[in-house]
């Protein structure tokens, strides 16, 4: 542990993640600054160009950047044994997505606008899979943490997947209230969003903490190897941005139902989740596995 308080903040991973931190900040104050007040924008012609190019832009460059934070970190302690994890939830998360802007299943029926670019089969913005991914690692390795071992996987899935929608409840409002990146076909009460998004959520969530489970064990452990603190850090760095835009915004709801939630899985992790040993012994056996062995240490 005291290793871990050492290093977060340092080696690649470190810089990346604090990297993350200043890209956010710069972008929240531009939105609190201009986007939500445009009239601050000066009057000249640079000005509203400036604004006109990097409102669609910037929420896909997040999106990049967080991912490039997040793999990062993943080469350099699990070297290359998480890309088949990556490309299944890519998969189950597209697919998710794609009968959900169709179908209307399990989200309720949406659509996604042009600002988050190129669609894959006319539908789903290439990025969207790719962040599932990227809040759906951090969430996996942090319910590791509370529900080490294989004989405690079924309550890990479960907790990996409530973290996993909890971003939501900060993140829709963002994105489809204050901002058009994605559109209701029936508006609900939460924002705009109905409730049963939050339940397809859910049970998309625990589809992709069951992929993850099933490929953690036959694919060498690569969570085991990632720090926790770090994906922590992560994980919070990432929700900063639709929390810091709720928030500059005044939508309260959204902002106690996200720290609320967060509250009561911290209360829950104090609960429930072994000594620092306990992690220490588990985070070895996956990284004594054979599989881990035949695959290499992380670096």
């Amino acid at each position: 542990m005291t290793a871990e308080r050492q290093s977060i903040w340092k080696g690649p991973e470190g810089w990346a993640l604090i990297g993350l931190l200043v890209f956010t900040a710069v972008a929240l104050s531009g939105y609190t600054f201009f986007g939500l007040r445009p009239e601050n924008l000066p009057p000249n012609s640079w000005a509203t160009r400036f604004y006109s190019v990097s409102y669609p832009f910037f929420a896909r460059l997040h999106i990049v950047v967080t991912g490039v934070v997040l793999f990062v970190a993943l080469f350099r302690h699990a070297c290359a044994r998480w890309i088949p994890a990556m490309m299944a939830i890519f998969v189950v998360s597209f697919l998710a997505e794609h009968f959900g802007t169709g179908y209307g299943i399990p989200f309720s029926g949406y659509e996604y606008t042009g600002l988050l670019g190129p669609k894959l089969a006319g539908r789903v913005p290439w990025v969207i899979p790719l962040s599932w991914f990227l809040m759906s690692a951090p969430a996996y390795v942090m319910a590791r943490s509370t529900f080490p071992g294989r004989r405690r996987a079924l309550p890990r899935i479960v907790l990996a997947s409530v973290l996993l929608t909890t971003w939501d409840l900060a993140l829709d409002p963002a994105m489809s209230y204050l901002t058009p990146y994605w559109l209701w076909e029936n508006t609900g009460p939460f924002y705009g969003m109905p409730w049963v998004n939050l339940a397809g959520w859910m049970f998309t969530g625990l589809v992709i903490m069951v992929v993850l489970e099933v490929l953690e064990r036959i694919g060498g452990g690569w969570s085991g190897t990632l720090p926790v603190r770090w994906a922590t850090a992560y994980y919070a760095g990432v929700l900063m941005m639709p929390l810091g835009m709720v928030t500059a915004a005044g939508l309260w709801w959204s902002v106690a139902a996200t720290l609320g939630m967060l509250g009561l899985i911290r209360l829950f992790h104090a609960r429930f989740a072994p000594g620092d040993s306990a992690d220490a012994s588990d985070r070895a056996a996956v990284d004594a596995s054979p599989r881990t062995a035949m695959a290499g240490g992380p670096s």
